[in-house]
């Protein structure tokens, strides 16, 4: 597991375990000294996420996710039943992802998913002890919600914006236009600073990509 936030006059850390085929970065966010955290968007591969989880010595408080697609979600409904946790997110246009993850044809396990609390725009997540802002961000999905601490200058996007990248949206139900909208009317005024971790592939900020970022600079 790689630790991805790394400033130490922060206690609130981050790990990514790349699970699935996808290479999906299920990611664990804690804090350094209460070792309370939250696990986002588990797609499979349980036993490398407990693995790290009992790594880092965290005492699991909920599991997130970022959106209903099955190598962010498909390991959700068992890990809540191992972890004896709430699943919260995403957006509730991402049901009909959630209610359909067992029948998915990557031959990834994968189980239905009923979350304990959908979220909405402005809404706020607690993550080790920090609020989390979210942002509803469909294009990439319907239901697609970023989280965002305003004070330790850190987002978990999903599959909303990547280095160098953006969500696919050839999907029947993908969206460009609202992508790229939302990325550029909500997620780049929180700051060139702020740092994010994606659901594939490696970490970047929004000054980045806004500067370099061709999706973004069409």
């Amino acid at each position: 597991m790689a630790n991805v936030t790394a400033k130490p006059e922060e206690r609130l850390k981050a790990g990514i375990v790349p699970v699935t085929p996808f290479q999906q970065n299920c990611t664990l966010v804690w804090d350094e000294v209460t070792k309370r955290g939250v696990v986002v968007d588990p797609g499979g591969d349980l036993p490398r996420i407990t693995g790290a989880i009992a790594q880092v010595g965290m005492k699991v408080d909920a599991i997130l996710l970022t959106h209903g697609h099955v190598d962010h979600a498909s390991g959700a409904a068992e890990l809540k039943e191992q972890l004896g946790v709430g699943i919260i997110g995403p957006h509730i246009a991402d049901k009909f992802l959630l209610d359909d993850l067992a029948s998915n044809r990557f031959g990834i396990p994968a189980r239905n998913v009923t979350p304990d609390r959908w979220l909405d725009e402005g809404d706020a997540v607690d993550i080790a002890g920090q609020p989390f802002e979210i942002f509803h961000c469909p294009g990439h999905s319907p239901g697609s919600v970023v989280y965002f601490s305003k004070a330790q200058r850190l987002a978990l996007v999903g599959d909303v914006l990547f280095a160098g990248s953006i969500g696919r949206t050839d999907f029947p139900y993908g969206d460009h236009g609202a992508l790229i909208d939302a990325i550029k009317r909500k997620l780049l005024p929180l700051g060139d600073d702020v740092a994010f971790i994606c659901g594939h592939g490696p970490t970047s900020t929004f000054g980045q990509e806004r500067q370099t970022n061709p999706f973004l600079n069409e």
